[in-house]
Parts: structure tokens; sequence; C-alpha cells
């Protein structure tokens, strides 16, 4: 039995088990019960949240927010779908692990589902060395796990499917997506999507401004190390050009949030988890007959490591989403129909249309 260990313990966040539960409990009890224009969290069949993934001292408590939101009451399994930073990818990778280590115990994983997965040849294998470099999935056990306990006896948790992402075409996460699609309707599956929105700055070779507060995604310019730019100040653009890809993700179009972010170059680094689970949406949407779907994503927390003044200063932005996935009792076949076939069913019999 292969155990990824818990790699960025005792840097990215705290190794001591005491420390590291505290922490968690401390952040999910300062979000309110009741959210204005939301209502009260969790969320019923709240399944899927997008949470960042940086340090918690960072973004620890804007990920609360997300969690907080989750039902987790029908769950038998996790898919955590994560970018990948180290490693370059062009497609989707699982885990050869069947443990994911944390400072509060270990998760186990769903290795039917894995092999599920593997047999449609569209994932490839991460190797344990890539998947104990990278951060995106491992900043979110903490967290499943603190969430896993509060919900369930111990030995009964949900298992978790671990997903990396790669630089994944438009063509590719509608693929993805499609294959997604049959476990997210299943009332027991719950998505977590991991990312952070924009890095800005000259270490991270964006500094894309929009000079107005009413300024399109295509009005703004890179600014040069020497600018001073005056009137607007820089971090509300940074939130400016944020809120505009929120705007898309809520709006459930896949298409504009992959238009908006080629407009602006914004450095959303879980951009294509993000489009994969918009395309899975958006296919549930389609062959469920849009109603079988309460809502898109509904974004309820933004925060923002830094307030940028001058052009030498950056920041990164951190924002938490949930979407509610209620879906209408469909025939048995669909499911299976849909696993075999997914881009040539007829959608007037709550199928899957090609793309």
């Amino acid at each position: 039995m292969a155990a990824r260990k818990a790699t960025h313990a005792g840097s990215w966040y705290s190794d001591d088990r005491r420390t590291l539960s505290t922490q968690l409990d401390q952040w999910l009890e300062k979000v309110p019960k009741n959210v204005p224009g939301v209502g009260e969290l969790p969320q019923s069949n709240a399944r899927v949240i997008i949470a960042p993934h940086a340090g918690y001292s960072y973004s620890g408590p804007a990920a609360a927010w997300a969690y907080k939101s989750l039902d987790l009451s029908k769950a038998k399994r996790i898919f955590l779908l994560g970018p990948s930073h180290h490693f370059y990818l062009s497609n989707c990778a699982l885990s050869q692990c069947t443990t994911y280590s944390t400072p509060l115990g270990d998760l186990k994983l769903d290795t039917t589902t894995v092999a599920e997965l593997h047999e449609t040849g569209k994932f490839g294998t991460m190797t344990k060395i890539v998947d104990e470099e990278e951060h995106s999935l491992e900043m979110h056990l903490p967290y499943i796990y603190k969430m896993l306990s509060k919900n369930f006896e111990p030995g009964q948790f949900p298992l978790l499917i671990p997903i990396l992402v790669g630089n994944t075409s438009p063509t590719k996460e509608r693929e993805y997506g499609d294959l997604l699609a049959p476990y997210l309707e299943d009332e027991t599956s719950i998505f977590i999507v991991s990312s952070d929105f924009c890095h800005w700055g000259l270490r991270f070779s964006y500094t894309y401004y929009l000079p107005t507060p009413s300024s399109g995604p295509d009005d703004g310019h890179q600014l040069k190390s020497r600018d001073k730019p005056s009137g607007h100040p820089i971090h509300e653009s940074i939130g400016q050009l944020d809120h505009q890809a929120i705007d898309a993700i809520e709006s459930g179009s896949y298409e504009s949030f992959i238009n908006n972010l080629e407009s602006t170059g914004n450095t959303v680094c879980g951009r294509h988890p993000i489009g994969v689970l918009m395309c899975a949406l958006g296919t549930l949407k389609t062959a469920l007959k849009l109603n079988s779907l309460t809502t898109d994503f509904k974004f309820i927390r933004y925060e923002r490591s830094s307030e940028c003044q001058k052009v030498s200063d950056s920041s990164v932005s951190y924002a938490s989403a949930f979407a509610v996935v209620k879906c209408e009792d469909v025939a048995a076949e669909f499911e299976e129909d849909l696993r075999s076939n997914p881009t040539t069913l007829d959608t007037s019999q709550n199928s899957i249309s090609s793309r």
C-alpha cells in the first residue's frame, strides 16, 4: 500500500495535530452560519466547491468559507481536482497511492473509481514524486479530514479521488467534463476544485492593469516597472480583474470564462480544473434539461494577500465558492449510456449531445 506523505506539513501549514486542528476549527467558526444573499451554511445539496491552496497563513481563513458551505450528508466519495504547478501535463493524471496522509489522520483513496477512470484511457498516472511535490491537492487534505471528522465516524469516511489537471485545451476540458458528469450527477459524489486567483506583480510576470473602474477586460495593459498609475489604485484593478473572472464563472458559461481569461491573461492557477467542472455542470444541465440543477457557482468570499500600491508590489487572490447540484430522477440507463458514449447521445432523451 503506497501512502502519500504530507510533504508540505511543517512549512505551508502546521505539522502539529492539535495546533492544526485548532486552527481549522477557529477559521470555520469565524464563518457566519447565515450569509446575506446566500442563506444558512452549509447549503443543502452544495456538492461542489472552489477553494484556495496557498499556505494556510494566507488562504486558510478564505478556504473555510467554501468548506463551511459543503453538504456532506450523503457523501460517499470526494473528487479533488487541482492544477499541476511543477510537472507539465496536457491531460489529467490519477494517483497511484492508496492513502493520503495528513497530520490529522489518513484519507483512503477510492481505488475502484480510480480504476474506472483509468479504463477510459483518458487519464495518466502521477509518479509518487510528482504527487508529493504538488501542493494544490495536499493543501485541501487537512480541511477534508476535518470536515469528514465532523460528519462521519472514524472508519466510515468517504473515499478520495485526487485528479491532477494539466494544461488542458478547451476540447479536452469538455471531454473530461463529459467523463465526470455521471459522477457529478450521483448525489453521493462531492467535487472540490483547488484554485487561487490572480497572481499579480513583476515576480509573477503579470501586471495587467485596468485604468478605470468601468474598464472592460480588453481595456487594460501591462504595467512596466517604472510606471506610476494614478487615479485607479492597482489593488482595485486586481479586484476588478478577479471579479470579471468570477462573474464569468457564476454565469455558468464556460465560453465566457475562457474568453475572459484570453482577454485579461488573469493568472487564475486553477483555470483548468475550474474549466473541467464548468463543463461537467454544463453537460448535466444539457442532459437534464436545465431545471435539474438548482444553481451554478456562487462566490461567497474574496480576499487578497496584500493591497498593491505600486508596480513593485505583489499579491495573490483567494476566493471561495459553492455550487448546489440537485438532479431530478433520471432513468438508470442515462448514467450507463453517458459513461460508454458521452458525446453522441440524444439530448431529447435526457442524454448528451455531440459537441
